[in-house]
């Protein structure tokens, strides 16, 4: 696995946690955190997808915001998920999710890490399944 960047060591140490492979790239000067085998959950087309975020310069002070998926993530149902969009990075199609935090759930530097993000990630999947 690439190590392009590093991480804080807390979030190196929160994604070895998780037993999946990931990897550190730089792709035309930006920066990305990649999740390999991240699982998805019952009621989409994979069970497991690659999961990945931006990581802008300023992290961890400056926040975390979205999810790409590769391969792009769609509901057995059939029903469309809203806010989607199509990125290309390492020589990839990636689908955008475009999920922000709020004004109730800002950004907290010094406090909101990767692992938050992931959390913030997982209540997505489940939220799209849940208005189907």
């Amino acid at each position: 696995m690439r190590r392009q960047f590093r991480l804080p060591e807390g979030d190196e140490v929160y994604l070895d946690s998780l037993g999946l492979p990931w990897e550190t790239i730089v792709d035309q000067g930006t920066q990305w955190l990649v999740v390999h085998n991240y699982p998805v959950p019952d009621g989409y087309n994979c069970k497991t997808a690659l999961a990945a975020l931006r990581v802008l310069p300023g992290y961890p002070d400056v926040q975390i915001d979205m999810v790409y998926f590769h391969p792009a993530l769609s509901l057995t149902g059939g029903r469309a998920i809203g806010g989607l969009s199509v990125t290309q990075f390492d020589g990839k199609h990636w689908q955008q999710w475009s999920r922000h935090r709020t004004a109730q759930n800002p950004w907290r530097p010094g406090v909101d890490d990767i692992a938050g993000h992931f959390t913030l990630v997982g209540h997505w999947l489940a939220q799209e399944l849940r208005r189907g």
